[in-house]
Parts: C-alpha cells; structure tokens; sequence
C-alpha cells in the first residue's frame, strides 16, 4: 500500500508565493507517488482573530487554489476540517492522555500569547492535538512541512506512542516530509513569507505590477559592499528567491555582479518578477476555470468530504472500540 500523506492549510488569507513554492508545489508533486489528503483546516483557523462573515470565502479561495496549483481529486483526497467532525472527536479522546504542561512549553504556543495577547483561548493551547487528531485520523505517515513544525510533529508521534501503549497497536509515528522550496524568504528582510506579515508576501493571483511593486519595497544595500553574499537580510532572500525559481544563469550573473560591486537591484527585480509572474501565469489561468465553474467544484468538494467521512469512521470504530467506549 502507499504511504499516507497529510497535509493542511489554514484559511487565513489567500495563498502566496510561500506556501506556493513551500508547500502546495510540493505537496501536489506528491500525489502520484503517495496516498494523499489535502485539508482546509478552518477549525484551527478559528484559535486567532478572525472575521466569521468572510471565513466560508476564505475556504473556498483556499479549495480553488488547491485546485488551480493541480491538486487532482482523481489522485488525492480533498476535505474541508470542520465538515469531517471526527477531527474534533478524536483530538478530544487523544486530550485524556497528553498532559496540559507539555503543551504550554511550545514555544509556537508562546509565539501566539505574545502574538494575541488579548486573545489565548484554551483552542489555542489544544491547537497541536488538533493538529495530531488531523493526521493520525487517516493514520498518516507523513506530513509536508517545514521545519519550524517540527515540535508540532514531535508532539505527535509522542501521542501515538501513547495511545498504542494504552490501549495497542493504532497510529503510525508520523515524519516530516521535506519538500524542496520548504522555505521561502519574506520581502520584508527577515523571516519566511508569511501571511500575517505585510510586505513580506507575493499573493498567487498578483499581476506582474503588482508583483513589482512588493519586490521593489523589499529592502537591499548600497550596492558597494562586495566580498561574499550576505546570509540573511534583504539581499540574501533576493538571492534565494533566484535559487527557488530555479534562475541558476541569473543567479551566477548577480552574485559576480555583487562581488565586483557593481550590482543593480532594479534589474534583480525585475528578473525577478518576470520569473515569478510567469511561474503563476498557469496557476492563474486554471483559478480562472474553476472559479467560473461553481457546480465542479461544489461536487468535488461534497465527493472528498464523502471519502474522507469514511475513513476517518473507521479509524473512529477502532478508536472507540480500544478505548472501551463501544
């Protein structure tokens, strides 16, 4: 049998660039090889600030940009969380046995009280055994992330072996997936491209002026330092993103340009956004389709939330049974 792989995005925002590059792209190349399920998970969406009215279209844009990036339902199963409730049942039954101080020392638990201070809810703490209870439903064996997940990841496996020592044999230990572009640099200097930070992040339906416009914000230097390339910073994740699209002439043109002194960043730029534009040019034009189709995508969401129902009542059946609940 293939391996299982599971993999989710929250419905925060639109997609970009990163989770583009850094996730989906690669999470698709996936499909062929693999038993795959792609999620929505709008549940953990829902631990920070959001707007209600708006969560639904949020859903939907992120199912469309599965879609437009080549998720194949034919290939691959497609679900949206919260339309899959044994997700919060079995996070609930793996919660009896994981104790509340080793979730509090999470340093991404840390992160979010310090990001939303007014705003710790007791989701929040919970948050990586939802994440658990997502993947081990379909016992998923591996999971496509990066490596600032890799504490969520642990936390995993620790409740698997949990479990199967209480009550047998169960759940895989699930491992990261690394996935080539499984970091993508923000345009704001440092960091990853991340949604909740504006001016780091290139959206996926951008158009190429736009797309010029937030790399031209993205900060550099005089041009004058020469000598090596910076490992961090501005400069350096101008280089990255060469390296992530893969322009190795360019690349090697820029960097000789750097060390002689002599480099221009407009020009780097406006490689740049060439690259990107026409890399997300296809994806555009299939969003397009999909989006003019409201009845295809309807039925394809109904049909991946059917198989997934399915599976995760037998993973339930067996849960409960060991458990002693049936």
């Amino acid at each position: 049998m293939k391996k299982r792989v599971y993999s989710g995005i929250r419905a925060t925002g639109r997609l970009h660039l990163g989770n583009y590059l850094g996730a989906v792209k690669g999470m698709l190349a996936l499909q062929d090889e693999y038993d795959c399920i792609f999620s929505v998970v709008d549940s953990h969406t829902i631990t920070v600030p959001y707007d209600p009215k708006t969560l639904k279209q949020s859903v939907r844009e992120i199912i469309l940009d599965y879609l437009a990036a080549g998720l194949d339902p034919k290939k691959c199963h497609l679900e949206i969380q919260s339309m899959v409730p044994q997700h919060i049942e079995l996070s609930y039954y793996l919660a009896t046995i994981y104790p509340v101080s080793r979730l509090e020392d999470l340093p991404t638990y840390k992160d979010k009280k310090a990001q939303y201070p007014k705003y710790v809810n007791m989701g929040l703490l919970y948050y990586p055994v939802l994440m658990a209870a997502d993947v081990l439903l379909y016992k998923g064996e591996l999971v496509p992330v990066g490596i600032d997940q890799e504490p969520h990841l642990e936390v995993m496996r620790e409740i698997a072996r949990k479990f199967n020592g209480m009550f047998g044999q169960t759940f895989p230990e699930p491992q990261r997936f690394k996935t080539e572009g499984e970091y993508v640099p923000s345009l704001a200097g440092g960091g990853k491209m991340s949604k909740s930070v504006e001016g780091s992040y290139i959206t996926l339906t951008d158009d190429l002026e736009t797309i010029r416009k937030r790399l031209a914000a993205a900060p550099t230097d005089s041009g004058q330092i020469g000598g090596e390339l910076p490992k961090e910073g501005g400069v350096a994740n101008l280089f990255k993103l060469l390296k992530l699209l893969k322009l190795d002439v360019e690349y090697k043109k820029f960097e000789q340009d750097y060390r002689d002194k002599k480099i221009r960043y407009t020009e780097l730029k406006e490689v740049l956004a060439k690259a990107i534009y026409e890399e997300l040019q296809p994806f555009q034009e299939k969003r397009k389709i999909f989006k003019e189709d409201p009845k295809l995508v309807d039925d394809i969401i109904d049909e991946g939330n059917r198989k997934c129902l399915q599976m995760a009542d037998r993973t339930m059946g067996e849960v409960k049974k060991k458990m002693g609940l049936i």
